[in-house]
C-alpha cells in the first residue's frame, strides 16, 4: 500500500480507501456484520486505513456496521470519514436537513453508531450553496472540532464542478474535498482541482470505478435490479457508458492488466488526488482494489 498526505489535515491516508454506501443496502445486496468484518479485516491486511461512510447510507446503518467492527479493533488504526445533511427514510428516499441544530444531533447519532468519541473527517454532504453559506452551521461545527468530537471538516460536493463550495473551503475550515472523479468523468480537472491545489486541500475521489462501469464486469446490454441504485439511470446513458468502457478497454488498458485496478490507478496518477474510495461487496474485491496501488508510481 502507498500513502499520501490528505492536504492540510496532515493525515496520511492509504491511496485506496473503502467506500461503504453499499452497506446501507442500496447496491443490490444486504450485508450482515460478519460480511462487513471480513471486508474491513481484508482492508487492514492490505494496508488500507481509510473508511468513508455517511449518516444516510441506511439510517446510520453503514456507520453501525463500521462502529461494531471498530469497537472490537484498535480505533487508532482507522481514519473514519462520515457525512451530514440527510435523513434516510427508505431505500433511495432522503430529505435534506442542514440547519446547525439538527446537524449537531446528526453528529451525535453518528458518533453513537460508530461507537467512537471522535470522527476523523466530518463532511458536508452534497448540499446546495444556499445551505452551505450558513455561518451558524460552520461556527457550530468549529465548536465541535474544539470539543474534540471532530478532528477535521470536509466537503463532499454534489456537482463535481462546484467551484463555489471548493473555493470557500478555507473560509469555513474545510480541509478536504470529496468529488466524483474517474476516467469517464474528468470535470474536476478544469476548476475544482486547481482550487484544491491553491488551498492545499486533500482530495477524495469517489465513484472512481464510475459506479462499477469501469470494473470490467459489465458489457453493453447489462441490466440492474430494482434494489440497485444504478437501475435509476437512464437506459440510453447506460448504453453509451458501456460502449465507451468497451472502447477504453480496447484502446487504453494495457494487455493483461485488470480494468478495475487500471481505473483506480488512473485516478491516482493525478497528484492532486489523495485517495480513491471505491465500494466493494466482498474481501476479494477489497484485495483487488488494494493491489491497484502497485500500479501507482
Amino acid at each position: 500500500m502507498k500513502y499520501r498526505r490528505l492536504g492540510k489535515t496532515e493525515l496520511n491516508v492509504s491511496v485506496i480507501g473503502i467506500g461503504t454506501w453499499q452497506f446501507g443496502g442500496e447496491w443490490g445486496m444486504q450485508f450482515n456484520q460478519d460480511e462487513v468484518d471480513a471486508i474491513l479485516d481484508k482492508g487492514q491486511e492490505c494496508g488500507i486505513n481509510l473508511i468513508d461512510t455517511a449518516e444516510c447510507y441506511g439510517d446510520h446503518l453503514s456507520e453501525s456496521f463500521i462502529g461494531d467492527y471498530i469497537s472490537r479493533r484498535k480505533r487508532e488504526d482507522w481514519i473514519v470519514a462520515t457525512k451530514f445533511g440527510h435523513h434516510f427514510h427508505e431505500r433511495f428516499t432522503r430529505t435534506d436537513v442542514f440547519d446547525a441544530e439538527d446537524v449537531l444531533k446528526q453528529l451525535d447519532a453518528s458518533l453513537k453508531a460508530l461507537k467512537t468519541d471522535y470522527i476523523d473527517l466530518y463532511q458536508f454532504h452534497s448540499g446546495p450553496d444556499q445551505v452551505f453559506d450558513n455561518d451558524k452551521l460552520w461556527t457550530m461545527l468549529d465548536k465541535q472540532v474544539g470539543a474534540g468530537k471532530i478532528r477535521h471538516l470536509g466537503t463532499s460536493i454534489g456537482s463535481n464542478d462546484n467551484l463555489h463550495q471548493t473555493d470557500a473551503s478555507s473560509q469555513v475550515n474545510s480541509k478536504v474535498i470529496q468529488v466524483v472523479y474517474n476516467r469517464l468523468d474528468r470535470v474536476p480537472e478544469n476548476r475544482v482541482f486547481p482550487s484544491c491545489e491553491r488551498q492545499d486541500l486533500g482530495v477524495l475521489a469517489r465513484v472512481p470505478l464510475a459506479s462499477g462501469f469501469l470494473s470490467g464486469k459489465y458489457k453493453p446490454g447489462a441490466q440492474f435490479g430494482a434494489t440497485d441504485v444504478r437501475h435509476r439511470q437512464d437506459a440510453e446513458v447506460v448504453r453509451r457508458k458501456l460502449e465507451e468502457v468497451e472502447r477504453i478497454r480496447r484502446e487504453e488498458v494495457p494487455a493483461g492488466v485488470d480494468m478495475a485496478q487500471w481505473a483506480l490507478a488512473w485516478c491516482l496518477k493525478n497528484p492532486v488526488v489523495s485517495s480513491v474510495i471505491p465500494g466493494c461487496k466482498n474481501p476479494e474485491q477489497v484485495a483487488s482494489n488494494a493491489s491497484a496501488a502497485d500500479l501507482v508510481e
